[in-house]
């Protein structure tokens, strides 16, 4: 009975030191999916708040303080504020703690791979104490979630930027015709679907006998930028590839479809109001999702960039399984590497995410009557997109003519 008890023991003993180093392993390789899946749960909190909220912020008396209650839309938008809010305020405390981490030996590494229990706790704390802040507080986050939401913009840019050149170099470095062929390929389908889509935009929002001249000049801008993007690309001295070309073609003409569809449904140059004339909870549901996983995308990428910010990454071979006894030994010399991205810059990501959502949630804070109800719709979300892509224009010309207007720099 007691060797079967000793047994016993020794067993429990054995498993949870296994569990132990399971645990540790899944925590470090898996610590950015968790900040990830906490983020998408603020902007679900978000979106909730944002539909059952209203009649309980209406009755709480430092935020309705006005001598007339505003429209409930008002109150919508203040929830989702309010949960941005402390979202922000939990991924830039995260950031200022991880300025500085060089090691993983670094205690504050801990910090950023486990304790989730805690870190859960205190963004819940967090969320809750911003309905307890003044309304003039709120108004000023307001304020500065559109100029982070431009930061975040740019952000999402210049990692497309780098992704199109990038892609461009590795099949040019294997120097085989069947890579250059798969260039050229590529890079013809995505001529094709700009023209296409162009063409799909004319039909979509300069409907016949409406006056959209604005809609048409947005159109037309981008079809020119194209155009400018090839001559610049296949000119002698640039010497580029049309494939980054090609691919930053698209991706222009598609800020321009997004933001045309994000006009006001009652604009008459708004073709999509002839096809749909209510937004159904479906809709809202795919609408919502497509946000999450853009804007999650975007915040891992950038994050995890050795180009933006972050420190290089070395290369990590998989670790074959070892006996318990080693395990503590090889985890310590794994602690010594250095890091493979930089903390910090990762959760300032997810705080300029943070901002972006709430606005594309509230739609930039402007949302009124029916566009209350909807995802990134009003004007504001027009003008922002297609800013955004004229900045994508400006920023790839100017990658293409910088190392030749400045060939002492490198970059």
């Amino acid at each position: 009975m007691f060797a079967a008890s000793c047994l016993a023991s020794c067993c429990a003993a054995c498993a949870c030191d296994a569990c132990r180093t399971v645990v540790s392993g899944i925590s470090r390789r898996s610590a950015r999916i968790a900040y990830c899946g906490l983020f998408a749960l603020s902007l679900i909190v978000s979106w909730i708040l944002r539909e059952v909220a209203a009649p309980l912020m209406e009755k709480i008396p430092w935020i309705n303080h006005f001598s007339q209650t505003p429209d409930r839309e008002w109150f919508e938008t203040d929830a989702v504020l309010r949960v941005s809010l402390g979202n922000f305020l939990f991924f830039t405390i995260l950031a200022l703690l991880m300025v500085g981490v060089k090691s993983q030996k670094d205690p504050r590494d801990g910090l950023h791979h486990g304790g989730w229990m805690m870190k859960i706790i205190c963004w819940c704390l967090l969320v809750i104490f911003m309905f307890f802040l003044p309304n003039e507080i709120i108004s000023f986050y307001e304020t500065s979630s559109k100029f982070g939401s431009g930061m975040f913009l740019l952000v999402q840019v210049v990692l497309l930027l780098d992704f199109v050149h990038g892609w461009n170099d590795k099949w040019v470095k294997y120097d085989e015709q069947f890579w250059y062929i798969a260039l050229f390929v590529v890079s013809l389908v995505c001529y094709i679907a700009t023209f296409c889509f162009s063409g799909v935009l004319f039909y979509l929002f300069t409907p016949s006998g409406q006056d959209c001249g604005l809609n048409t000049f947005f159109i037309v801008m981008t079809l020119l930028l194209v155009v400018v993007f090839s001559i610049i690309t296949l000119h002698p001295v640039v010497s580029g590839s049309i494939l980054p070309a090609s691919v930053i073609s698209l991706y222009c003409v598609y800020l321009t479809y997004s933001g045309l569809a994000s006009e006001p449904r009652e604009y008459e140059c708004n073709g999509l109001h002839n096809h749909s004339k209510a937004v159904s909870t479906g809709t809202l549901t795919v609408g919502l999702l497509t946000t999450v996983l853009s804007v999650v995308y975007s915040a891992v990428r950038a994050g995890s960039s050795t180009t933006l910010l972050s420190p290089p990454s070395s290369p990590r071979a998989g670790k074959p399984l070892l006996p318990l006894d080693k395990a503590d030994e090889v985890e310590e010399k794994e602690r010594a590497k250095p890091v493979s991205y930089s903390y910090a810059f990762f959760h300032i990501i997810f705080s300029l995410a943070s901002m972006y959502s709430a606005m594309l949630l509230t739609g930039w804070s402007t949302s009124v009557g029916a566009n209350g109800r909807l995802v990134d719709v009003g004007w504001p979300s027009v003008w922002v997109r297609i800013i955004t892509g004229w900045a994508t224009a400006g920023l790839f010309i100017w990658s293409l003519v910088a190392p030749h207007l400045f060939p002492d720099r490198e970059f």
